[in-house]
């Protein structure tokens, strides 16, 4: 059965001990001895992203964080987005089809953002709130891999609002580094 605790074990345990080492990834992902294996998991997710942010800077928790998305059903999303590239010429006009409205796509000011009416993590389904934006990172990993793919060039995610941080929506600005319409 699909056990998303487990899977996300593994991607966090896998991007820390890139940056640091197995013993690190270890302490982070299960606690000191082990003891975090029994948390539920809203508990599980405050106390392993307090680990996180006591054991790296801010700039390296943001990048172990978004190392840690899990590409779910992203090769879908990945064509819907060159989709919508392919029959349009500007950012503007690709984020006006009716299909990009629906998917939460938007421009404001010639910028791109992206926004849900609702939190898309289903780790955090019983989570009431969060403390710090480090949980919800991932999704900028997600996305920074979806859109980089459908634009076909380097692309920054900043994560804006939260749901879980008590925001209405969470939302995220598309900064394309390159073009994507010659």
């Amino acid at each position: 059965m699909f056990d998303i605790r487990k899977i996300q074990e593994k991607v966090i345990y896998d991007t820390v001990s890139s940056y640091a080492d197995d013993e690190t990834a270890k302490e982070i992902v299960y606690g000191g001895h082990g003891q975090c294996s029994s948390e539920d998991n809203p508990t599980w997710v405050k106390s392993t992203m307090k680990r996180l942010e006591n054991r790296f800077d801010s700039s390296t928790v943001k990048k172990i964080r978004m190392g840690c998305q899990c590409g779910y059903g992203i090769d879908e999303k990945i064509l819907f987005v060159k989709d919508l590239v392919a029959i349009s010429s500007s950012m503007e006009e690709f984020a006006c089809h009716s299909r990009a409205k629906e998917a939460g796509l938007f421009t404001r000011d010639g910028e791109l953002y992206l926004q849900f009416g609702f939190c898309p993590c289903p780790m955090l389904t019983d989570v009431d709130r969060l403390e710090t934006y480090t949980w919800c990172q991932c999704t900028t990993g997600y996305s920074k891999v979806l859109f980089e793919q459908a634009f076909n060039c380097k692309v920054e995610v900043e994560l804006l609002k939260s749901i879980k941080m008590g925001h209405e929506i969470c939302l995220m600005k598309i900064i394309p580094l390159g073009l994507i319409w010659k």
